[in-house]
Formats: structure tokens, sequence, C-alpha cells
């Protein structure tokens, strides 16, 4: 696609700022994607388990991403178009709904600067190529998925199994990695997680995994080839280790109690992808 690539010009401090503000829009959608999803398989699952039974289901109306429109949370107002703009509506509204004045979470202008910065950094290395705009669809999906696991402990195969298929189409033309080495990153992804939930299972008889940790690390192995999955699972395995201390201190969380692997997971493998294998060996290294 040379039209696409001629765009590329990595490190052009305009389009790093174009593609921040995609992010801050792309941020926008990932909010409702965060919060919707798991709600949305809770209502398929139900609605399985009654028909089932025989039974009527219980969820007949529409609920998807883009229906009903977005509204409060808590009073259900549906929101206006100006208070759905990027950031700029949580600081004018003070963190609140224009309608009851109940808080709205912090997580919302989180999420869309957090993306706005990692597109822009994500169009500083890589431009806004093909390559480019791929490192970003594969920023905003993990992202997503850190925030979803976060809240329910849940990694859906809605966005884990396309990620991992998304991965290996754009090796095809070795973009990341040589295709073999995607394909054979996300077979061994997945292996390495299913052997390690086993052995823990059998020596402790607790599941310390779940299987879309196992999804998900497929997933980064077909975008970043197998060479990088042992520096991703010792990075994520060591953010694990300072999260549940953290938390513990905190009074959050107690000894032996779950936490979520894939926040862990995500941003081990959002290092990769942006900084590169080299940096974070380095980085391990002299550490």
């Amino acid at each position: 696609m040379p039209f696409l690539e001629a765009y590329a010009l990595p490190g052009d401090p305009i389009l790093c700022a174009l593609a921040a503000l995609l992010g801050l829009l792309v941020g926008s959608f990932l909010n409702v994607l965060i919060h919707r999803l798991p709600i949305m398989m809770l209502r398929e699952s139900a609605n399985f388990v009654a028909q089932e039974r025989g039974e009527t289901p219980p969820h007949q109306d529409r609920y998807d991403l883009w229906l009903p429109s977005s509204a409060c949370p808590h009073c259900a107002t549906p929101l206006p178009w100006r208070h759905k703009l990027p950031v700029l509506s949580w600081l004018l509204l003070r963190g609140r709904c224009g309608h009851c004045q109940a808080a709205i979470g912090l997580r919302y202008p989180l999420v869309e600067l957090l993306t706005a910065a990692l597109f822009a950094f994500a169009a500083w290395r890589f431009g806004l190529g093909v390559t480019g705009l791929a490192v970003m669809a594969c920023t905003a999906t993990l992202v997503a998925l850190a925030f979803i696991d976060a809240q329910t402990m849940l990694l859906p195969d809605d966005l884990t199994l396309p990620l991992m298929w998304l991965g290996l189409l754009v090796n095809l033309t070795h973009r990341l990695v040589p295709l073999q080495d995607a394909v054979l990153g996300a077979a061994a992804g997945y292996g390495v997680l299913w052997l390690i939930f086993w052995l823990f299972k059998l020596i402790t008889g607790k599941d310390g995994l779940g299987y879309g940790d196992f999804k998900l690390m497929a997933a980064l192995g077909a975008w970043l080839g197998w060479q990088a999955l042992p520096v991703i699972l010792l990075l994520a395995s060591a953010m694990g280790a300072v999260l549940g201390v953290v938390l513990m201190a905190a009074g959050r969380h107690r000894r032996g109690q779950a936490i979520p692997f894939g926040p862990c997971l995500a941003s081990a493998g959002l290092l990769a992808l942006l900084q590169g294998l080299d940096w974070l060996w380095r980085g391990l290294y002299d550490y």
C-alpha cells in the first residue's frame, strides 16, 4: 500500500498531534466498550441459560455498543453531544453528571488521555502508515482489555481472539515480525500459560490464571513473535507482584485473593510493542 505508507513519517510532530486527537476519540469509544461489553456478555449468558431451560429470555431489549444512546449510569438521563466531548466535557462538568450531579468516574478521562498519549507515541515510532495504524488498533484493544479485566476479571473472547488473528494478518508481510515467528508466538503464548496454569493447579489445587490470559498471551505472541514472550511474561509477573503488594498495603487485597493478570500482560505487551525488545532487555539487564 504505497499511498498509505507515503504518510508514515515516523517522528513527525504534526502527525503525532493528529494521532493524539484520534486517540481521544478512540478513547471515548473505548469507555463505551469497557462499560458495555461485560454487561452484554452477562445478558447473553442469562438469555442462553433461560433458553436452555425453556424459559423466556430475561433480556429482550436491544443493548449493544450503539444502542441505547449514552446515558448517565446513575439517573439514566441521555447525554447531549456537548457532554460527550473527550476529557473536555469531564473538566467542564467538574467530574459530575450535568443532570443529577452524581460523580463521574475518573476512569473516563484517564482512558481517553492514556489512549491519546499511546497513539501519539505509536505515530512517533511508526508513523501513520499501515503499520502505525495497525499498532494503534492493537494498542486500543490492549487498553480496553486491561480496564475490563481490572474491573470484572474478564478477558472477552470478542477482543482477544480478533486481536490474535489481526496480529497474524499484520505479520503476513513481516510488518513487525516474520510470519513464522508470529505463528509460533501465538501457539507458544497460549501453550506456556496453559502449562503454568496446570502446574500451579497440580501443586496448589487452585486456579492461578484464567483461560482469557492464555488467549491474550497468544495474541501478544501473534503480534510480537515468540521471542517477545519471555520478556513479556517476566515483566507481567513483576508487575503482578508489585500490584499485589501495593493492594495489600492499601488494605484492598487479602493474601490468597486473586488479582487480574490481564492488565499486567497488556501493559507488558504495550511496552514491548511500542518500545521494542532491545530496549526492554537492556533495561532489565541494567536493572
